[in-house]
Formats: C-alpha cells, structure tokens, sequence
C-alpha cells in the first residue's frame, strides 16, 4: 500500500490561499479518481477539486470555513498496491532523468506532483452530492488482476461511500455522524436530512410531542464560511468606511408604467420583456454627467477620487448563495431594450455561477432592489469603492392630490445612500429630484442631450 498527499494547488492567479466550503468525502471513505472531493472559495468564485487517484481518504486537513495555504496537505489517500502489480502503458525509451510513477516501488510515497488533480468549476452553485464518479476507461483485464487487499471495514461499502448532498454531509460531518451507517431513504439509497434525524432520535423516550405548543430549547450553530462570509466581510467594510447618508423621495411612475405596457405589447419576439429597471438605468445615464461626484469611486487610501465618463451600473441580484452584484458596462451606449437583455444575461450568469470574474467588479454606481417584497424605504449599503446606491420601492397605487383633485397613482419610493465624505447633502438631493423628474415625464429618456 502506498500514500498520495494531495496538496491544495493554485486555484486563481496568484492565489495564495482559499478557503475550504464543503468536503464531499469523510475519513474513511473510498473514491475513485476524478470524484468530487472538496469546494473552494476565492474571491467569488467557488471551485470544485475531484479526487487525483483511486483510494480511500485516510486524513482530511481543514473544515469547512478554515482558509487553506496553496501548497499545503489537505489530504491524504491511502492507494492500491504500486504500479508493479497493476496495469501500465508501454514504457517510454529509458533516460538518465527520473523514472515516471509507474515503476516506483510498492508502498512509496507518492508526490503531491503526480499525477495532478482535476479542477473544475461547477454549472450550478453546488456541485453534485454523489463522490461515486468511476472514469470512463475500461476495467482490468482479468489477466492484469491483481490480488484483492484485505477486506474492508463493515462501515466501508464495497461500492464507495453514502450518496447525500454537500448539506446533508456538511451536517453529519458536523454532529459526528458516519453517513455510511445510515440508511438512505432517496433516491438510489441518497441520505436525507430525514435520515439524519431519524438516526439522531433516542431510542427510547424518542418520539417527538404532536403539539405545536411544546417548548423548544434547540440552538443550531452556523458557520459564517464561503460567499456569506464574502458578503459579510464587504458590508463591514463598506459600514466601516463610509459615512453613509440617505436620500428618500417619492415619484410618481404613472405614465412611465403606461409608457412601458405599451412597449412591452408592441415589441417584436427579439426583445426582452421591459421591466422599471432599464428606465431607471437610462435616467441614471443622462443625469450623472451633471453630477460627475456621483458617478465616480473613491480610493480613500490614496485620497483620490476617480470620476469616471463611462456608466458601469452594478445591479444587486440575489442569489441562492447570497447577494451578487454583476455589472452592466457601458450603460451610456445602450438603450432600453439592450440594458433589459443585458441585465437577464447577467442575472442568469450569475444564478447559475457562470458569471466571468470582470463581470463582478469594477462598477461606478449600483441599483438595488426589493420592490417585489415591499417595504416604504431603505437604506441600503454603499457597494464599496463607490460613492452612491439607488434603491427601490415597491410600486404601488396611492390616493394622490393633482390640479386639486384627489386621484390614484402609482407611485415609488427611490431611497438612496451616498458617502457623505466625497457627495454633499445638497448635490445628491438635486441629483434624485433630476432622476424623479425624467422617470414623471418619460419621454424624457428618450431626447438626446
């Protein structure tokens, strides 16, 4: 028997360490090559590593939430017998150079070099819970058999570990629980958080009360790790740093929601579907090149303010994972229906963890909203290095007073933050009136300037 020492290598450029997300196998558990093995975070990519050799995981280095060096042991496999007792290609011409793993001795240890891990990042924002992915090359033939090692552990199955979700396997992991002794009740034997509770009954006394009036004491501890803490960590900052102040006014979008049904009954099958957030993207554009404060980002360890001619909108979009801002470049260059198809090109990218790395950075102003989920006001957070953020309400129909009379309209709230450091009280009060005014006379947004 020999060991592999699998050692975390550079997941990004220049990357010196990453943080562990999720173990897809535990401590005695038998893979294959190439089956997913453990997540990785930097910045905000998640990358998931597979397993570089068959074998079973003897030592694991690192829970989930631990930052892990690149270049240091994060695990060790316990391998087969050398490559003396197993099959192998025909051997290359013989150099004076060292010789390739194949004709190392049995019980060697083999370097963390060779072979090398496969990464990859994943479609989706988690990767599958099975860790049984068998390669796609064929099986020994029974004249290369070697003799079978001893048996096996009653806990390891002969076929690879319990099939389950990186959460149900995160869980388990967490209270101790060998998922190879549980019995699975999904689909292929897949174990469920269902599972995991049964198992965790006691045997006797176990049977939990049917009143929903019973007292509940239990408290579970979650770890603050991957994309959350990411988030966490740029909000403290942002808090940190900035002297935020906000700015709430109300507009009234009557004819704008006119202006936009009718364009939306009359596109052709090409164009997306208009929703309020290219309009408001189109009145941030012909508005900040008279408040150029606005449109800008500040490097307060410089002390520079960088203003900038081009409108690169983030837009706050919420994921399974947590809050992701992708950026629309050059928003000054697009009209409605392109800021409309470029937004769900990005939100779909993003949702299905695809998004490109400069497609997450390097925005000069940001939108965000909760007008689906309601809410009079808020005061949102600026995205760090910028100097402002446009929130917005939720639409809705108000009794209003116009020309004397009182009539329905539909009206929203636009609550905005500014860092009080580089934007004045007065010029972010003029900026939202100027914005309100384009969104109350529509055709506005459509005069060039």
């Amino acid at each position: 028997m020999g060991q592999y020492v699998f050692k975390l290598p550079d997941v990004g450029e220049g990357t010196a360490e990453a943080e562990i997300v999720a173990w897809h196998v535990s401590v005695g558990d038998v893979v294959k090559e190439d089956a997913p093995l453990v997540d990785v975070m930097t910045d905000k990519a998640t990358v998931e590593m597979t397993a570089p050799v068959d074998g079973k995981v003897v030592e694991i280095h690192g829970e989930p939430g631990d930052m892990a060096a690149v270049g240091s042991a994060i695990a060790i496999f316990e391998t087969d017998a050398g490559a003396d007792e197993a099959p192998a290609p025909p051997p290359p011409p013989k150099q004076e150079a060292a010789p390739p793993p194949e004709t190392k001795p049995n019980g060697a240890q083999v370097s963390a070099d060779q072979p090398k891990p496969r990464i990859k990042v994943p479609a989706g924002a988690m990767p599958p819970g099975s860790v049984q992915h068998p390669k796609a090359a064929a099986a020994p033939q029974p004249s290369q058999a070697v003799a079978r090692p001893e048996p096996r552990e009653p806990s390891v199955k002969e076929w690879g570990p319990a099939l389950a979700s990186p959460a149900v396997r995160a869980r388990a992991q967490k209270l101790g629980v060998d998922l190879g002794s549980v019995r699975g009740s999904g689909p292929d034997g897949r174990v469920t958080h269902e599972d995991l509770d049964a198992v965790l009954v006691p045997a006797a006394g176990g049977r939990r009360g049917g009143s929903a009036l019973a007292e509940k004491n239990g408290i579970e501890p979650v770890k603050v790790i991957g994309l959350r803490r990411k988030i966490a960590e740029k909000m403290q900052d942002a808090k940190r740093r900035i002297p935020h102040f906000a700015y709430v006014e109300e507009a009234d979008l009557t004819e704008l929601e006119e202006l936009r049904g009718h364009l939306n009954a009359t596109k052709s099958n090409d164009q997306p579907k208009l929703t309020l957030l290219p309009f408001l993207m189109r009145a941030l554009v012909l508005c900040l090149p008279d408040f150029p404060q606005i449109n800008a980002r500040f490097d307060d360890d410089q002390g520079v303010v960088f203003r900038h001619e081009n409108v690169d909108i983030g837009i706050a979009t919420q994921t399974e994972n947590g809050l992701i801002v992708p950026v629309v470049r050059h928003a000054e260059a697009r009209d409605v229906w392109d800021c409309a198809a470029e937004v769900a090109r990005l939100a779909a990218a993003v949702r299905a963890n695809t998004a490109a790395k400069d497609e997450l950075s390097g925005s000069t102003i940001t939108i965000t909203s909760l007008g689906a989920l309601g809410g009079i006001v808020t005061t949102p957070v600026i995205n760090h290095p910028e100097v402002a953020i446009i929130g917005v309400n939720k639409l809705v129909e108000r009794p209003m007073v116009k020309n004397g009379q009182i009539v329905v309209r539909k009206m929203m709230n636009l609550s905005s933050s500014f860092d009080h450091r580089v934007v004045d009280g007065y010029d972010a009060a003029a900026f939202i009136q100027r914005v309100k005014g384009m969104l109350e006379h529509p055709a506005a947004l459509f005069i060039e300037r």
